[in-house]
């Protein structure tokens, strides 16, 4: 499937929330996300992956969608996040356990506060929207179900290849667990 001119957004969720459990989480923000206008074109298989960062998270379930919207970049990340609070998502701290978490990986090809790094952010709060998203290059348990729905994506930066990518950081990885639910 082409997905120039369209979106790519990743979902996971690793607590029960009002929605139910992590999975029925991501089935019911997926409903959100087309009930609110955005046409969901392609739905990943669901993972179930090891929480990175804090030790002694539950799993996080994790997917990806390929979606067909007008918005512009800002204004679809204010929908995702009304929908993350909707569905129990509160303030916390990075790489901390979540009742859901969407980041928009791609908007339309665009490349917008791009530094070429990995940000930093000195306090917490709104920060600008940073497209690509700044670590999908790196995390496995993005790029594998992006590799389901957009196996020609390419990196808009690194122009590399989703299946590239998806080689490049599962190589060393084979310990960490991956499951398709």
């Amino acid at each position: 499937m082409a997905v120039h001119g369209k979106s790519l957004v990743g979902l996971g969720a690793n607590c029960p929330g009002p929605w139910g459990t992590p999975a029925d989480t991501i089935t019911r923000a997926l409903a959100e996300i087309a009930e609110a206008g955005p046409r969901v074109v392609a739905i990943s298989p669901f993972y179930e992956t090891a929480a990175v960062g804090r030790a002694g998270q539950p799993p996080y379930v994790n997917a990806a969608i390929v979606i067909d919207t007008p918005l512009s970049g800002e204004a679809l990340l204010r929908l995702l996040k009304r929908i993350e609070r909707r569905a129990g998502r509160r303030g916390g701290s990075p790489w901390g356990a979540r009742t859901l978490d969407i980041d928009i990986l791609d908007h339309k090809g665009l490349v917008r506060h791009w530094r070429g790094r990995v940000p930093r952010f000195a306090r917490p709060g709104p920060r600008p929207l940073i497209l690509p998203h700044p670590w999908v290059a790196e995390r496995p348990f993005v790029l594998r179900p992006l590799l389901d729905i957009a196996p020609e994506w390419r990196h808009p930066v690194l122009k590399t290849s989703a299946a590239a990518l998806w080689h490049g950081v599962a190589r060393g990885r084979e310990g960490q667990v991956m499951r398709r639910l």
